[in-house]
C-alpha cells in the first residue's frame, strides 16, 4: 500500500511517540520544517512529559492515531526517538492506519513502529531523519525532498560523497527491505511485533554499542533464525560503537563474523540512521542490490 507524495503547502502532522524532549527545543525544530514550506500541526500532547516519556501510553498512542485519522494530514514525522515506542503497541488500531495511509517517518526507537505498520497493514514507511534531526544538513535535506516529494518508478541510493559504499556477495538480489535499529529489532523477538525477515532484506543500524554489544544482538538474531531467512543485507551507520578494550575484537571483525559469513549479497556503509546524513530507506520498498555493478536501487514505485 502506497502513501501520496508529500508537496509544499502540506500538513505536517508532528507527533512524540517515544522520548520527551524540551518545549523550547521542540519549538525550535518545528520552526525549521515550518520554513521549508509546509503546514505544521503539533499533536495534542507533544510537550507532556511522564518520567522518560513524551507522556501517558494512552496519550501517545492517541495522537499517533489521530494523526492518521485526520485528512488534513499528508505526512507523520516522529519528533525524536529515545524510549517508548514499543509501549504504545497494544493501543494502536491497525486497521484504521490501513484505511489511511500516509507517509510515517522516524528512525531508531520508531523502528518498532516503522515494521509493525508495514508488517500489519501493508504500507510502506520511512526510515529517516525525525523533526530533531539536522534537517539543514545538505544530503538530509536533498533526501528529503527526492524520496518523499517526487513519483520514482526507480531511485538509486546514493551516499554521499566521499562516504564510500561496499558491495559483498557473488550474487545479485531483489527483495522488500525491514528493519532499522539493531537493539529495538531484537526487542521484539517473541512478542506479536516480532519483525519479519523471511525472503526479506534486512536493514541494521546502531550507535554508541560496544562491539561485544553488537555481537550478542547479532547472535540473537542468528539463533532466532532471522538472519538465514532473509535475501541480504543493508548496513547503515554503526555511531560510535567502538572500545577501548584491547581484547575486543573491532566492530569490523564482529560484522564480518555475523553476516558477511552468510555470503548473502550486502551493502556496507550506508549513510542512514544516527549520523549526520541521514538518508531516507522506505521499509517496505522493494529494493534491488546489483553486486556486478555495485549499485543499490529501489525498483518499484513507494509513493503515489
Amino acid at each position: 500500500m502506497l502513501s501520496n507524495k508529500l508537496e509544499f503547502g502540506d500538513t505536517i502532522s508532528v507527533i512524540a511517540p517515544a522520548g520527551f524532549e524540551e518545549n523550547s527545543i521542540i519549538d525550535e525544530k518545528i520552526n525549521i520544517i515550518s520554513s521549508l514550506g509546509f503546514n505544521i500541526k503539533k499533536s495534542v500532547h507533544l510537550y507532556d512529559k511522564s518520567g522518560y516519556l513524551a507522556g501517558k501510553d494512552m496519550d501517545r498512542s492517541k495522537d499517533l492515531m489521530d494523526a492518521f485519522k485526520d485528512p488534513s494530514v499528508k505526512a507523520i514525522i516522529c519528533f525524536r526517538g529515545g524510549y517508548g515506542s514499543s509501549r504504545i503497541l497494544p493501543y494502536l488500531n491497525f486497521e484504521i492506519i490501513k484505511e489511511n495511509p500516509k507517509i510515517f517517518m522516524g528512525f531508531s526507537d520508531i523502528t518498532v513502529l516503522l515494521n509493525s505498520i508495514y508488517e500489519k497493514c501493508s504500507l510502506i514507511t520511512y526510515h529517516g531523519p525525525m523533526v530533531n534531526s539536522d534537517m539543514m544538513n545538505i544530503y538530509t535535506l536533498k533526501s528529503f525532498v527526492n524520496t518523499l516529494m517526487k513519483n520514482n518508478d526507480t531511485f538509486n541510493l546514493i551516499n554521499p560523497k566521499n562516504d564510500k559504499l561496499s558491495f559483498y556477495g557473488s550474487n545479485s538480489i531483489e527483495g522488500c527491505l525491514v528493519g532499522g535499529n539493531l537493539s529495538i529489532i531484537c526487542s521484539t523477538l517473541g512478542t506479536p511485533y516480532e519483525i519479519d525477515t523471511k525472503d526479506k532484506i534486512l536493514f541494521i543500524e546502531e550507535i554508541n554499542e560496544e562491539p561485544y554489544k553488537i555481537d550478542r544482538m547479532l547472535t540473537q538474531l542468528k539463533l532466532a533464525n532471522k538472519l538465514s531467512n532473509c535475501k541480504g543485507f543493508i548496513l547503515g551507520k554503526f555511531t560510535k560503537c567502538v572500545t577501548s578494550d584491547t581484547r575486543s575484537f573491532s566492530l569490523n571483525e564482529v560484522l564480518r563474523n555475523n553476516l558477511l559469513s552468510f555470503n548473502k549479497p550486502t551493502v556496507v556503509n550506508v549513510s542512514s540512521g544516527h549520523d549526520n546524513n541521514n538518508l531516507i530507506l522506505p521499509i517496505g520498498a522493494k529494493y534491488k542490490i546489483d553486486i556486478e555493478k555495485g549499485n543499490l536501487e529501489i525498483i518499484e514505485r513507494f509513493l503515489t
